[in-house]
């Protein structure tokens, strides 16, 4: 009991030495931005930014959030779980929120894992392979995106050997990521693996082993259900570079194709797939005001558009909240009244019997 409790409150020391490093990665990199451009010229940027078109920005953004789940559910389809289109999006708005407003470890696909198991029963693990799954799938296109706009970058930008390195770490990246696929839906390695829960401790877990390995092997061959989650996911990543084009004519970036923003969008996230800083912010703001400085773009401008991106983000993780209260209201007053319907009745005191 003694060592459990001692596990515990070092896996929290932890947790929270991590939030404080990237809370001083966040603070660091942002002052290490403000000292280089003019704040009051950035202030005045985003004072006097268009505001119907951050509203149309931020629309496009809720449309990308409903496609996701919309990719989601063509996987959990496939899984022959019954969840509807209206369960999957809450479930991901709440994912949302705790993944981009609150200061948690607790990622967003967790909450979506552990939202679709409670209601799928007693499939738990076929609802955590189709949010795997479909993560895998969205860096699939998310990774070819990449390596083709970096390529491209360095062909057409004149600063081409500042992006060499990117390019590099993005193929090395994408390989990793195709050969962890493969192992995860190869037979043979599953029966490789299998042999490990045989042995002492591990056969209690063989069950659960058998399981996610049944739910992989659903999508083994789903090559329709695969291929539309993808191009979904491409058209995902579509969507996020119009918004970045839309927040960036909104602070004066004018002179600035959509082909560059969608040329950027891709390696801007490759960047924050390393999370070393509070929600992305920070590394985001530095990425952006780089890569839109090698088409000329000024830096407040560009930092600006980041800043502004960034609030939209948030902004549209805010109803993740509000969904999150109310299910919780909705169970507590459900267990409230399962608790009273439990109750002894009363004992009559009446004194005539």
């Amino acid at each position: 009991m003694a060592f459990c409790s001692q596990l515990a409150r070092d896996s929290l020391l932890k947790t929270r030495l991590v939030n404080l490093l990237k809370i001083l990665v966040t603070l660091a990199l942002l002052a290490f931005i403000l000292t280089r451009v003019d704040l009051q010229l950035v202030a005045g940027i985003i004072a006097r930014a268009d505001l119907p078109l951050l509203l149309l920005a931020t629309a496009m953004y809720f449309f990308a959030i409903f496609l996701s789940a919309v990719k989601w559910q063509i996987l959990v389809k496939a899984q022959a779980i019954d969840a509807s289109l209206g369960d999957l999006l809450a479930f991901t708005l709440m994912a949302l929120f705790f993944g981009n407003v609150l200061p948690s470890n607790v990622g967003g696909d967790v909450i979506r894992a552990y939202d679709l198991a409670r209601v799928t029963k007693g499939r738990a693990e076929a609802a955590a392979i189709s949010v795997v799954v479909d993560r895998l799938m969205g860096l699939f296109a998310f990774f070819a995106a990449a390596m083709v706009t970096a390529a491209l970058a360095t062909m057409m930008l004149t600063q081409a050997q500042a992006l060499e390195q990117i390019e590099t770490a993005t193929v090395i990246a994408a390989s990793a990521f195709v050969a962890l696929c493969a192992m995860l839906f190869s037979r043979r390695f599953a029966t490789r693996i299998a042999g490990l829960f045989e042995i002492g401790p591990a056969k209690r877990f063989q069950p659960i082993a058998l399981n996610v390995y049944r739910a992989l092997q659903v999508y083994r061959f789903r090559y329709r259900a695969l291929a539309l989650n993808v191009l979904l996911s491409m058209a995902i990543v579509v969507i996020t570079a119009g918004v970045w084009f839309v927040v960036g004519r909104a602070v004066g970036i004018t002179d600035t194709s959509f082909f560059a923003f969608l040329l950027f969008n891709p390696l801007i996230a490759f960047v924050l797939l390393i999370p070393i800083s509070f929600n992305g912010l920070g590394p985001k703001e530095a990425a952006v005001v780089f890569f839109f400085g090698l088409v000329g773009v000024p830096n407040a401008n560009a930092l600006a558009m980041s800043l502004l991106f960034h609030v939209i983000v948030v902004v549209t993780s805010l109803p993740g909240g509000f969904v999150w209260f109310m299910k919780r209201r909705h169970a507590t007053a459900h267990e409230y009244e399962a608790s009273e319907m439990l109750q002894p009745a009363p004992v009559s005191s009446d004194s005539s019997q």
